[in-house]
């Protein structure tokens, strides 16, 4: 049987996501879940994701339409991964259900096969944990929400992935339209979220201590930095301004900003009193007054204009 298939297991938001981009990029593709209501639900999702795509020009409508026939289900995992050429995982975020399905994975399929865990927080190490058989072949594959738009994939290297299994993966995803960083240790928040945490470590502290609101704090990333980041990375800046420069700059503000190793005591106060963001109605925003719906929608908007930018800059 040719191992030509890439099987996503879990057709939620992220495997559906996931699915899409690997259709679109000429595989076949298999979909799988633990019912049939789950699978049929993550293909219709994974078939909008699609057509978003094409809607926006991202995707001709031939590609689209041979993307959503390379699409099928299975609530089967070891028959699908029969066929597999790769296989991603994006189940729920639970270290023991995830160290079961890899223990499984690791010995069904042969050792060239790329077991990938779409995991958020959780490391490869401990996932594999488990993994007697091939744990070399084991690595990160981090899709950033939502999967079909963001172009960052993290491929992240375990303390025993072989560096040649997560540079074929990091190339594979290449394939994908995605922009894939190969992310060499394994450590908490990986590598953009690590970024990430420290922006809003210290965008919490400066609405904590009163110097901006959360809107202006939003406002100001937003409408500076962040529309620079797209090409025009922190490091790419102090190389432009000269590092000599930038240390300078640091000696004077790093003194000043929040270094925190736990979250600061306004979260806290605010999970307290139960203002846990839009599911509750209020947060940092008032969510009452504002549709989280709209916003995600605005977000999506951008990255879709973001997106057709960069394939043209890119070309």
């Amino acid at each position: 049987m040719a191992r030509d298939r890439v099987v996503v297991v879990g057709a939620g938001m992220m495997g559906s996501g996931i699915a899409a981009m690997a259709a679109l990029a000429g595989n076949k593709v298999t979909l799988v879940d633990v019912s049939e209501t789950a699978v049929a639900r993550g293909l219709e999702k994974a078939k909008a994701c699609i057509q978003l795509r094409q809607e926006n020009d991202l995707a001709t409508p031939a590609e689209a339409e041979a993307a959503a026939a390379n699409l099928s289900t299975s609530v089967d995992t070891e028959k699908a991964v029969a066929e597999a050429c790769m296989v991603i995982e994006a189940i729920v975020e639970k270290l023991s259900a995830k160290q079961a399905l890899f223990q499984q994975l690791d010995q069904w399929l042969p050792p060239e096969v790329p077991v990938c865990s779409n995991t958020s927080g959780l490391r490869i190490t401990d996932i594999s944990a488990l993994c007697t058989c091939h744990p070399e072949r084991t690595v990160t594959t981090h899709f950033w929400l939502p999967a079909h738009l963001v172009p960052l994939v993290e491929v992240v290297m375990g303390d025993k992935t072989d560096e040649a299994v997560a540079v074929q993966v990091r190339d594979e995803l290449r394939r994908w339209k995605k922009s894939p960083v190969l992310v060499r240790r394994d450590l908490p928040g990986q590598l953009a979220n690590r970024v990430f945490q420290a922006i809003i470590r210290e965008a919490i502290d400066i609405v904590a201590s009163g110097l901006a609101s959360a809107e202006d704090v939003d406002t100001a990333i937003a409408a500076g930095m962040a529309m620079r980041f797209p090409v025009w990375g922190p490091l790419m800046h102090l190389d432009a301004i000269g590092t000599d420069l930038g240390m300078s700059v640091q000696e004077t503000v790093l003194p000043s900003i929040c270094a925190d190793k736990q979250a600061n005591p306004f979260i806290h106060d605010m999970v307290d009193r139960g203002d846990l963001g839009a599911k509750t109605g209020k947060g940092f925003y008032d969510w009452n007054e504002r549709s989280i719906e709209a916003a995600m929608a605005k977000r999506d908007a951008f990255i879709i204009e973001a997106c057709k930018v960069l394939n043209k800059l890119n070309q």
